[in-house]
């Protein structure tokens, strides 16, 4: 079993949706299922509809899953794991204040040292812990040895006890903590291999310190992907507009060109240009690089073209508001010069938009728009040109001009004798 694991706190980015798209990738060739864990435990920072949001997605982008589970499902078994920890005398009551736990921070910090708790709780007496009715966290006693594992992407890796520290499993209002909570749900839910950011790599000990305290002995495989860089070199964040998977989809880059990216990105390929069922037949997780991917948009921008052109004529179409042959055939004469959905929306809205005219074309171009409204069907470009030249008495650029103009909607473009052919049957909404 797999998962992938969001939280309902903000918009998906494009670091989840890799997360989700490898986590897919590899159910299917490993023939397991894959479930979506909403972990919402963190109630003040949850926002209404996020996890629908996140769903609708997951299912735009064609990744399938068995089952969606909400992690403040499993509260009940988060604290009764915890009690049982207790029990176990694996965990203990901590009533250290969070101004006592800043204060000794704020030393460490100025010592230049590794904050760590300081087991001040660990050793009270058990009528202390009893009568105390003063706020309490409940702590998971650090393990006695270093905690390793073997990461699929990075290697063996190995946190000492003191790194690990003896963290908080169950805050003071008695919900759980993330690395509590994640580490009870995959046991729970039998997952066999988690891939994630490579940003919880430091949760994976604890995780697994938690498992164990809890007599769980399957082993879990781990995978941390490398972070994506932005156009500084720094880890992309919510600043960068690239990283919002909607302000991608917004911006008009289509499903099948942002898979393709993902996976590209930092990865060794067989193609370039390719479709995430392409991927389930060669992706390899071992060959991810150890190295961040560095985001590149002007590349994205360069797959998004390759994928509009490979589509269907009048699903081309349906992409700047048609459903019609010849629209989706105009609309790949205009990816010459565009990339995205949005920019050829664009150039095909401005055809059928009423026409600005420079002023200095003004005179011309009203009489020519006259001569064009009422000009007989030509079936070939050169003759309706000839026509509306004679007709209008109009030569040289007074011409061509407005002529370009009245057609496209832009005083530049795709020749019109490639345009013409496809715009025929459309006169009378294009001129005026």
């Amino acid at each position: 079993m797999l998962r992938f694991a969001p939280s309902p706190t903000g918009d998906m980015h494009i670091g989840n949706l890799r997360v989700a798209l490898f986590n897919y990738i590899l159910s299917v060739q490993n023939n397991e299922p894959l479930i979506i864990r909403i972990e919402d435990t963190d109630k003040e920072r949850n926002i209404e509809g996020k996890d629908k949001e996140i769903i609708g997605l997951l299912d735009l982008f064609g990744i399938k899953y068995q089952d969606v589970i909400y992690q403040s499902d499993n509260l009940k078994y988060h604290r009764a794991m915890a009690l049982q920890l207790l029990h176990s005398k694996l965990a203990f009551n901590c009533f250290c204040s969070p101004e006592d736990l800043d204060t000794k921070r704020d030393t460490a910090k100025s010592e230049r040292k590794a904050y760590r708790y300081d087991d001040a709780c660990l050793g009270l007496p058990a009528e202390e812990t009893i009568d105390n009715t003063a706020p309490f966290t409940v702590r998971l006693r650090k393990p006695g040895i270093a905690i390793t594992f073997t990461d699929l992407i990075k290697g063996e890796m190995s946190f000492e006890p003191d790194d690990i520290d003896s963290f908080i499993i169950l805050r003071a209002d008695k919900y759980p903590t993330y690395n509590f909570a994640c580490a009870i749900d995959d046991m729970l839910a039998d997952i066999s291999m988690v891939i994630r950011g490579e940003d919880h790599v430091s949760n994976t000990p604890k995780q697994i310190a938690v498992r164990a305290a809890l007599n769980y002995t399957k082993e879990i495989q781990y995978a941390h992907l490398p972070v994506i860089l932005n156009d500084s070199g720094k880890k992309m964040s919510k600043r960068d507009d690239a990283s919002s998977v909607k302000w991608l989809l917004e911006e008009g880059f289509i499903p099948d060109a942002i898979i393709n990216y993902l996976i590209l990105i930092g990865n060794k390929v067989p193609q370039e240009i390719f479709s995430l069922q392409d991927a389930l037949k060669w992706f390899d997780l071992s060959k991810i690089s150890k190295a961040p991917a560095k985001f590149d948009i002007t590349k994205l921008r360069f797959i998004n073209r390759e994928h509009l052109k490979s589509l269907d004529d009048v699903e081309l179409s349906r992409y700047v508001g048609f459903a019609d042959k010849e629209i989706g055939q105009l609309a790949k004469i205009y990816l010459e010069e565009t990339s995205t959905t949005k920019e050829l929306r664009e150039k095909i809205a401005a055809i059928f938009a009423a026409k600005v005219m420079p002023q200095e074309f003004q005179e011309g171009g009203e009489k020519l728009k006259e001569v064009l409204q009422a000009a007989p069907f030509f079936e070939e470009y050169e003759a309706f040109k000839d026509y509306a030249m004679k007709e209008s008495g109009l030569k040289g650029k007074n011409f061509f001009k407005p002529f370009r103009i009245l057609l496209s909607g832009e005083e530049h473009g795709p020749d019109l004798a490639l345009t013409y052919p496809l715009i025929k049957n459309y006169l009378t909404e294009i001129v005026k």
